[in-house]
């Protein structure tokens, strides 16, 4: 009996010993690593906005890893240039989670850019953590793998058109970039002029990654609006604005936050003074918010510059980090998603952000912001 009992027990053990060493760590995570991918334009008319959002999110990543990481893993990112491009994103997003592997993709930038990538990591099962972008398809349905950390363009739009009926304005233009990022934002102007009165009296359009503005400016106009709503690159926006202030208009323009507020400033010089820029941030600048005095404290240190844009990425890295956090040493992909669906109204300093497993929308969070004489920005 007492062999017997034995042999059982060995068997036992060897089962055990076996299954442990047959299985499998989740992709893109080891004993002290996990692995996070981005594809974001680091090339082209609309690098900036991929490179203030890769810097925003390694500020935090380096500050959680001098630290000691999450759960004992250090953090790595890797990054694949598309150049703003859907062909580069969808082919990227494949190359990061078949060729390296990593655990999640965080930070994409562009509707575009993303809607590529999306049957791509959907089909993958892989999560995809706070692109930089307000569009409905990474909303409605609700994705499991996707979480926004941003407000979406319809909330943006629909706070611009509200600022603008309350100053007296009613009769809007649109100038939008001809994808879905354009489409999404008109759609969303669209919906806020049905909802809170004005009308659209002219449209005009531009190919992404050009600045062809002539004939969206000629189509615009002679319509003499109250001021044009514009939603595409700021590379583009400031093209047309020269040209525009160039032909005589003196209405007003607004933009949402994809168009790159520092970058569009940039651009812009002083023709930019008085432009207004929808936000999804904090102000940059506010140091009476904690997590932007944070921000600030560790930008400062390391020498990165301080925009909507990296704080928008510093963010991002901060909703991941607490997702991996509360995911637990027994890291899986499915232990992470499960993780942020009970993130539910997480303060992270002054911006706060709620999922639900049927919802994905982290954060509402839309302020109005204007370019100053300075070059600087006001809120």
């Amino acid at each position: 009996m007492k062999t017997l009992l034995t042999r059982i027990a060995c068997a036992c053990a060897l089962g055990l010993a076996m299954g442990t060493a047959g299985a499998q760590p989740a992709p893109g995570v080891t004993s002290s690593t996990i692995l996070l991918g981005e594809s974001a334009a680091f090339t082209g008319p609309a690098q900036q906005l991929g490179i203030q959002m890769r810097d925003g999110m390694m500020l935090w990543f380096n500050h959680v890893n001098a630290q000691g990481g999450v759960n004992g893993r250090t953090i790595r990112l890797a990054t694949r240039d598309d150049g703003y491009e859907s062909d580069r994103a969808a082919e990227n997003t494949r190359k990061l989670i078949e060729d390296d592997r990593v655990f999640a993709l965080v930070g994409y930038v562009g509707t575009p850019t993303s809607k590529a990538a999306l049957p791509v990591f959907t089909k993958a099962k892989v999560p995809f953590v706070g692109p930089f972008t307000g569009a409905e398809l990474l909303r409605t349905p609700v994705n499991p793998y996707v979480f926004n950390v941003r407000a979406s363009y319809y909330d943006e739009t629909d706070r611009i058109v509200e600022q603008l009926l309350t100053t007296g304005s009613k009769r809007f233009a649109v100038f939008y970039q001809n994808d879905s990022y354009g489409l999404a934002g008109l759609t969303g102007v669209q919906i806020a002029v049905k909802k809170r009165g004005g009308e659209i009296v002219a449209t005009g359009t531009v190919e992404r990654n050009t600045v062809d503005v002539a004939k969206a400016v000629k189509a615009i106009l002679p319509k003499e609006p109250d001021a044009v709503i514009m939603i595409s690159a700021y590379k583009s926006i400031a093209a047309f604005i020269k040209m525009a202030k160039k032909d005589g208009y003196d209405g007003q323009f607004y933009n949402v936050s994809f168009v790159g507020s520092t970058a569009l400033a940039n651009e812009l010089g002083k023709d930019g003074v008085g432009v207004a820029i929808s936000q999804v941030v904090p102000f940059p600048w506010s140091l009476k918010v904690p997590v932007v005095e944070e921000f600030n404290d560790l930008a400062k240190k390391a020498k990165v510059d301080i925009n909507f844009s990296s704080l928008e990425g510093f963010l991002v890295a901060k909703v991941t980090v607490e997702g991996l956090r509360r995911a637990g040493k027994n890291l899986t992909r499915e232990r992470f998603t499960e993780a942020l669906d009970t993130m539910n109204d997480v303060d992270f300093g002054g911006f706060a952000v709620s999922y639900s497993p049927k919802k994905h929308n982290g954060s509402m969070y839309v302020d109005l912001t204007i370019i100053g004489h300075d070059g600087g920005f006001k809120d």
